[in-house]
């Protein structure tokens, strides 16, 4: 079959060097080679972070650490930033896991806001946040840093942030953030195949896990730290991820970080002006549209054109790409085109290429 490429926001389109990286000869993981290859990448990552503390590598989507981090911290109540699809369903998650939790909803398109988050901080009932910095459903990217700043006003309520579709492509500086923890998945800016996630924690964090008498096993942040300091995993990790990761580590370092973050920003850029020019409008609130992927208004919000969306991702996969249709209940209302990842100027020319060919159709 050929192949159609992706341009949705996650999984993203993986490269054959990538997978080349993925398929090298197996090791054991209890070995001096796998903690060799952990020793490796462990460095790159902290310096991905600008942090100081060990990363830890979990097999399983970001969803796990996402649960995992309600499961080892939440002790009295968790507020949950809820701002699309995704940080919605933390809140869902929070209840299955049987802990206290409350909604903090703001409208699909808009951030979540410092002062939002500080006025329901400042009733004192809580002694989790939730925060998801890029939400992929709606396109919105919120402002991490300015939330972040109330960290020193609420030293004692842990902040959990999801950067899944963020992290690699924007800077995150976690040490100087201040917040407790940082996860992301594989699949999206660091362009590996699903299945492997990043996340790294506090020390305050760890503190807090080892009170929690039933945060389980899979996902102990107390076990992550442990394993960690000896350059291991607690459980049988997945060693081609982790391989392709230290490939993929090496291409980051050898393009420069700042390279990276500028290419996400120019590449972004282009999609958002391809809207522009057909006469669309952006689903999110003007200044905090996402860089890793476009969420374009197709009649969610009132201006703007609509087209007829199916008919449009059909014109564009039938020349090779594949892009979003939107999602939750803004599908059809809005879609979405990624460019995180490995994406370059060049190659997203080739895609507004095929859009352009496509809108002159649809």
């Amino acid at each position: 079959m050929p192949h159609v490429k992706l341009h949705i926001p996650g999984p993203v389109e993986v490269s054959e060097k990538t997978f080349q990286a993925f398929c090298r000869p197996m090791i054991g993981h209890r070995s001096q080679a796998f903690k060799d290859l952990y020793a490796k990448v462990q460095p790159q990552l902290q310096q991905l972070l600008f942090t100081k503390q060990l990363v830890y590598l979990s097999t399983s989507s970001a969803w796990g650490v996402m649960e995992g981090a309600v499961r080892n911290l939440v002790s009295k109540k968790v507020l949950n930033c809820m701002c699309g699809a995704f940080s919605d369903k933390w809140f869902d998650v929070s209840k299955r896991c049987g802990k206290d939790a409350e909604a903090l909803q703001v409208e699909w398109g808009s951030p979540v806001r410092a002062e939002q988050v500080d006025a329901k901080l400042a009733t004192g009932r809580f002694d989790v946040l939730t925060f998801i910095h890029n939400e992929t459903s709606t396109g919105v990217m919120s402002p991490l840093a300015e939330v972040a700043t109330l960290k020193k006003k609420y030293p004692d309520v842990t902040f959990i942030v999801d950067a899944v579709s963020s992290m690699s492509a924007v800077p995150l500086k976690f040490d100087e953030l201040g917040i407790d923890v940082l996860l992301a998945g594989m699949q999206k800016a660091f362009a590996l195949p699903p299945g492997l996630a990043v996340f790294v924690c506090s020390p305050a964090a760890l503190a807090k896990a080892a009170t929690a008498g039933d945060r389980g096993y899979y996902f102990d942040f107390v076990e992550f730290q442990k394993n960690a300091a000896q350059n291991m995993t607690p459980s049988t990790p997945s060693i081609g991820h982790i391989q392709a990761l230290s490939s993929k580590l090496d291409e980051f370092f050898a393009e420069g970080l700042e390279n990276r973050f500028a290419r996400h920003r120019r590449t972004n850029q282009m999609t958002r002006d391809w809207a522009v020019r057909h006469g669309f409008t952006l689903f999110p609130e003007p200044g905090f549209e996402s860089l890793t992927l476009t969420c374009v208004n197709n009649g969610a919000k009132p201006g703007g054109r609509a087209v007829d969306v199916p008919k449009l991702q059909k014109l564009v996969k039938d020349q090779g790409f594949l892009i979003d249709g939107g999602y939750g209940k803004i599908k059809g209302k809005t879609f979405r085109v990624s460019n995180m990842g490995d994406e370059t100027e060049a190659t997203m020319d080739q895609l507004i290429g095929a859009l352009d060919k496509a809108m002159a159709q649809v």
